[in-house]
């Protein structure tokens, strides 16, 4: 049995992919390496936790000597690479918690790969990132595996020094690898600082939903368990050195995406027709803030045969009915109940 290893699985997609893994490949053991910080929530996971090939490790990527440790005593032949600090406006505040995290765990992951792989075969590094590192698009054109990178905050500025680490490290030492670059996820168990879950939480409770600017900025929305499914099979099928992008072709600007949702909210609460868009509350817009990003898949749909399943109406209903049937974890994680509990539950390694 191959063992995978899968940084950052209690998160958002995180989770998703540990999922998948454990469900559609029992040949492999996955072990889930997260250091469970407020984003990172193993009630997520629940219905895999006992799992005949599955294991949950808590341990900071930051921290080389563990890493080492860790690839020391388990026989690791693949690595899904997801930890990182995501958040843009965490970023602008404490930006060198993300340069911590998303560039030195990752070079200390890179490193700990090399020093256990003294033979590549068989092997594989897969770097998940986002299309944020190609900075903003103005109102035509899309992102290609090509585009050069031109990241505008503190986050995108390192996913894109983490992005370029790992393409020297297959050039220089020859260690195998796949980069892939999304878009803007969404679905169940995503942490509510984000856009949509937030939206969501704060209808619920009748307050302001906040839309920076006029909420003109468009992202390109996809579906969590579609980027699952990408990740699988560009895990599987991917070309060694290879970059691709996966998109959700959802094209959305903020305030239209939102008007939506709470069309939907309506609807699902019994609510008066239009009484959570009048919640939506226009707030200084974020410094730096880039206005629109959009991605092409065409590589992955060629070379992997992918393309979302969910269209962004299906998959926004989808999200609401599972958040509205859940509000008992939206409740739990907002509060650091979690939090609490998994630092008297566990300890780092």
């Amino acid at each position: 049995m191959k063992t995978l290893l899968v940084t950052g699985g209690a998160g958002f997609i995180g989770s998703h992919v540990v999922r998948k893994m454990v469900l559609d490949h029992p040949e492999f053991h996955i072990i889930n390496l997260d250091q469970l910080t407020y984003a990172g929530n193993l009630e997520n996971l629940t219905d895999i936790q006992d799992a005949p090939n599955y294991r949950f490790i808590r341990g900071n990527i930051v921290d080389g000597t563990f890493l080492e440790k860790l690839f020391q005593e388990e026989e690791i032949h693949g690595v899904i690479h997801l930890a990182a600090e995501s958040h843009v406006d965490r970023s602008i505040a404490d930006p060198m918690s993300f340069i911590n995290t998303n560039i030195v765990g990752t070079v200390n992951l890179l490193n700990a790969c090399r020093n256990a792989w003294k033979d590549f075969e068989g092997k594989l590094f897969y770097h998940i990132s986002t299309d944020e590192v190609y900075g903003s698009l103005g109102s035509s054109g899309l992102f290609t595996e090509d585009t050069a990178y031109d990241p505008r905050s503190p986050y995108s500025a390192s996913k894109a020094s983490s992005d370029h680490l790992v393409r020297a490290y297959h050039h220089t030492y020859g260690m195998p690898i796949v980069i892939s670059n999304c878009s803007n996820n969404y679905g169940p168990n995503q942490f509510p600082e984000k856009l949509i879950p937030l939206a969501i939480n704060n209808i619920l409770q009748m307050k302001p939903i906040p839309i920076y600017g006029k909420g003109e900025n468009v992202r390109d929305w996809l579906y969590v368990e579609d980027h699952a499914t990408a990740i699988e099979l560009i895990f599987r099928k991917g070309s060694n050195g290879r970059t691709y992008n996966i998109g959700g072709l959802n094209e959305w600007q903020n305030i239209d995406l939102i008007r939506l949702l709470c069309k939907i909210m309506d609807e699902k609460l019994e609510r008066e027709s239009g009484t959570s868009e009048g919640l939506i509350t226009y707030v200084k817009d974020r410094a730096g803030h880039d206005l629109r990003y959009a991605i092409d898949s065409t590589r992955i749909a060629e070379e992997l045969d992918w393309k979302p399943s969910l269209n962004f109406e299906e998959g926004l209903a989808r999200t609401v009915t599972w958040y509205l049937e859940n509000q008992e974890w939206m409740q739990r994680i907002t509060s650091g109940v979690y939090q609490s509990y998994y630092d008297q539950q566990y300890r780092d390694r």
